[in-house]
């Protein structure tokens, strides 16, 4: 592939160095996976950036043990301030041409990063983005559930499988390989607003330079989907938007994280109508916003993947989403027709 030969070609020196930014909070259950296959990447000229949150558990101890042994790693042990702040602190850390984001309950292929920055470096790219994979533990898969259920209520039905058996994968890619401008990404975005795709960090490879340049930061007084209003600052920048069909990194449903335990239907409500206005921002920036406004709307009800059920149920929500999408749109058409017609009317009167 020509891709993997650009970058494959040249010496470790020669290539571009990428800073990999990973904030770390109370992660002693699998922060030495997540190090692990940081470190084991194939792209090896990397700045592993790795900063303790004020941990109260051992990360820090295990952080400091990989510290020893890789020169790559830099560790900073910080008070407690929030992921946002963390991740500034990174961004300022960083020296690398190209950033790179990992949350520690995750993990990556080996060929992950080679990946992102040989389709940044050969397509001059300024945002590479990478379908990812969903690790679902059985006990949160929304069948396993259904099934504990039915075999509580009926006599004979089987209960699952067992607690010890692998963890159910999905991959979810929403775009072609492919190159876009500002804008065709922003359309693109508009069919899945909500998704982890287009609004997490993990599954894209930004540039320092439009990131330094226009004093992009995370807001640390947003406490969720500060993510996205990250990439809505970034996307207003970039020229160049770079599809791969190689999914490389591994998002590991927590039940313990906090998207899983303190966010309730209310908290999401109050988040898409605190972000909404960024949202709604980007595509009055790029002029697209009055001709999509039912499409850009559709981010106040549109759900994520980690909310979706797999098999019959998840068609049938993708079936009622589909179904709004068509109501909305006919129904801002026919606004915008009886606005015309009044329009229309009011003139001839004249």
């Amino acid at each position: 592939m020509k891709t993997e030969r650009l970058v494959t070609g040249m010496s470790q020196q020669d290539k571009p160095l990428v800073s990999i930014i990973l904030p770390v909070y109370n992660a002693k259950n699998h922060i030495a996976r997540c190090i692990e296959s940081i470190r084991a990447q194939t792209y090896q000229n990397i700045q592993i950036i790795v900063l303790n949150d004020g941990s109260k558990d051992i990360s820090l101890p295990v952080c400091e043990m990989y510290r020893k042994v890789d020169p790559r790693i830099l560790l900073v042990d910080k008070d407690n301030s929030g992921v946002s702040d963390t991740r500034n602190l990174g961004l300022r850390l960083a020296q690398g041409k190209y950033i790179q984001f990992v949350d520690s309950d995750d993990y990556m292929d080996p060929d992950y990063t080679e990946h992102l920055v040989c389709a940044a470096e050969e397509q001059d790219a300024d945002l590479v983005i990478a379908p990812y994979k969903m690790v679902i533990p059985r006990e949160m898969a929304s069948g396993r559930r259904l099934q504990e259920k039915l075999a509580a209520l009926l006599p004979g039905e089987d209960p699952g499988p067992d607690q010890d058996e692998e963890p159910e994968i999905r991959v979810y890619n929403f775009l072609p390989k492919g190159l876009l401008d500002t804008e065709g990404f922003a359309l693109h975005l508009m069919d899945k607003p909500a998704s982890y795709y287009y609004s997490v960090l993990w599954n894209k490879l930004y540039r320092s330079e439009i990131l330094a340049n226009h004093e992009i930061f995370f807001a640390s007084q947003v406490h969720w989907a500060e993510d996205l209003l990250f990439n809505l600052q970034y996307i207003q920048y970039a020229r160049r938007f770079y599809a791969i069909d190689q999914p490389g990194y591994y998002y590991v449903q927590n039940p313990q994280s906090i998207i899983h335990t303190q966010i309730s239907p209310a908290a999401i409500v109050k988040m898409k109508t605190t972000v909404f206005p960024y949202y709604k921002a980007l595509y009055e920036k790029l002029g697209l916003y009055e001709e999509n406004k039912a499409a850009i709307r559709r981010y106040l009800v549109d759900i994520s993947e980690s909310s979706l059920p797999s098999g019959p149920l998840e068609n049938m929500v993708s079936g009622a989403m589909e179904k709004w999408d068509t109501l909305t749109t006919e129904a801002a058409n026919a606004l915008g027709a009886a606005s015309a017609q009044k329009r229309q009317s009011g003139s001839s009167e004249s």
